[in-house]
C-alpha cells in the first residue's frame, strides 16, 4: 500500500484531482453504497502545502475517493510556507499541510485576511539525511558535524575538512527551499536558527529530485521526509544520527516512535480554513481524515502515527469548531 500511495505522489507532482463524495466516517457509512442519498455530496476541496505532509494528504484523498465519486480534491506540493501564502487568500485553500507549526507572522497575516486556521497533529515524521549507498566511510553523524556543513559561515568544502580520513572530495548538497517547513526545521535544530544555511546548495521542493541526485552521487548529501527515504532505501542509505545519550539512531518508523530519534523527530500538521468548514464537502473530507490518522494509512506510507489522545484531541477541536459555525 505503502508503495502504491508514494508511486501516486511522485507521478503527480504538481497537482492531484480525486472524484469523491463524502461522509461521516462511522463504520456504517464508510460501508454506504453511492446510490444512498448521503453519498450524493458533491464540491471542491483545495489542500496544499509540505511536499513531506503531501503524502498522508493524497492517501487520504485517495481513501476517500473510493467511497464517493462526486467530489473534487485537488493536492498540491508548495511548501509549507508557499501553502501558507495561499492558505490567507481567501478561497484559494482549504487546507494547509504543514511539517512545522505555523509562525506568529503567518497567524496574523491570517488573522487580516479573515482567515481563522485550525491546527491539527496529523503524525509524526523522523527528518533523515541522505547520501550515496557507496559513501561507506560515513555512517554515524553528530548535530555538531551537519551544522559545520550546512550553517552560512562554513568553511567546510570536502568531506576531508570533517574528518580527515573521509574522501578529499567535495560535498555536493541538496535540499528543500527556503519556502519548505523542513527547511526551517532543519536549520532551527541543526544549525540553530531558523532559516539560516548556506547557499551553495541545490534547493528543491521536489523530495525525489533530491532522492535521484543523491543516488547519481557518491559524494552527494541531502536531507528530507522519513517516507520518502524509507520508500527508496535500495537507491539512498540515511545517516545515523547521534542523539543526546550519544547513541547513533537510524531514522525508521520504531526510533520515532520510541523517542530514540532526535533531536530530528517532529509532528506534522495540517491546518483548516475555519470557515471553510461551512461548506460540507471540505467539511466531511477534514472528519474523514481526522477519523483515519490512527489507522494502517499513515504507517504504511512512512510516518508514524499519532495517539488515541491526540485523535480525540483533534476530533474535540474539530466538533467544537462545527458547534460554533452552527453546522454538523
Amino acid at each position: 500500500m505503502k508503495r502504491r500511495y508514494i508511486t501516486l505522489a511522485v507521478l503527480l507532482t504538481t497537482s492531484l484531482l480525486f472524484l469523491g463524495c463524502i461522509q461521516s466516517g462511522t463504520s456504517e457509512n464508510k460501508g454506504a453504497q453511492p446510490e444512498k442519498a448521503e453519498s450524493r455530496l458533491s464540491g471542491e476541496v483545495r489542500v496544499a502545502g509540505s511536499s513531506t505532509v503531501y503524502l498522508i494528504s493524497t492517501a487520504m484523498a485517495e481513501e476517500f475517493s473510493k467511497l464517493y465519486p462526486d467530489v473534487i480534491i485537488s493536492v498540491q506540493s508548495t511548501g509549507t510556507g508557499g501553502g501558507f501564502k495561499n492558505f490567507f487568500i481567501v478561497g484559494k485553500t482549504d487546507i494547509n499541510g504543514a511539517s512545522r507549526p505555523i509562525k506568529q507572522s503567518e497567524l496574523d497575516a491570517a488573522k487580516e485576511n479573515g482567515v481563522e486556521p485550525l491546527e491539527f497533529t496529523v503524525a509524526y515524521d523522523g527528518l533523515s539525511v541522505i547520501v550515496n549507498p557507496e559513501a561507506n566511510w560515513v555512517d554515524c553523524m553528530s548535530i555538531e558535524h551537519l551544522r559545520e556543513i550546512w550553517k552560512p559561515d562554513t568553511i567546510v568544502k570536502k568531506w576531508s575538512d570533517i574528518d580527515e580520513s573521509w574522501p578529499e572530495k567535495e560535498i555536493r548538497l541538496y535540499g528543500p527551499t527556503s519556502a519548505s517547513g523542513t527547511f526551517d526545521f532543519f536549520t532551527k535544530v541543526v544549525v540553530g536558527e531558523e532559516r539560516a544555511s548556506r547557499s551553495d546548495y541545490h534547493g528543491t521542493e521536489e523530495d525525489n529530485t533530491i532522492i535521484q541526485a543523491v543516488a547519481r552521487d557518491k559524494y552527494a548529501m541531502g536531507y528530507l521526509g522519513m517516507a520518502y527515504y524509507l520508500e527508496n532505501k535500495d537507491m539512498i542509505k540515511a545517516i545515523k544520527i547521534k542523539n543526546p545519550e550519544g547513541v547513533c539512531t537510524e531514522p525508521s518508523i520504531e526510533s520515532v516512535k520510541s523517542g530514540e530519534y532526535r533531536p530530528l523527530a517532529r509532528p506534522l500538521f495540517i491546518y483548516v480554513n475555519k470557515e471553510s468548514l461551512k461548506d460540507a464537502a471540505v467539511r466531511e473530507f477534514v472528519r474523514f481524515y481526522l477519523e483515519n490518522l490512527d489507522s494502517e494509512i499513515i504507517e504504511e506510507i512512512g510516518y508514524v502515527s499519532v495517539s488515541k489522545e491526540t485523535k480525540e484531541e483533534n476530533l474535540k477541536e474539530f466538533n467544537d469548531a462545527l458547534k460554533e459555525l452552527g453546522v454538523q
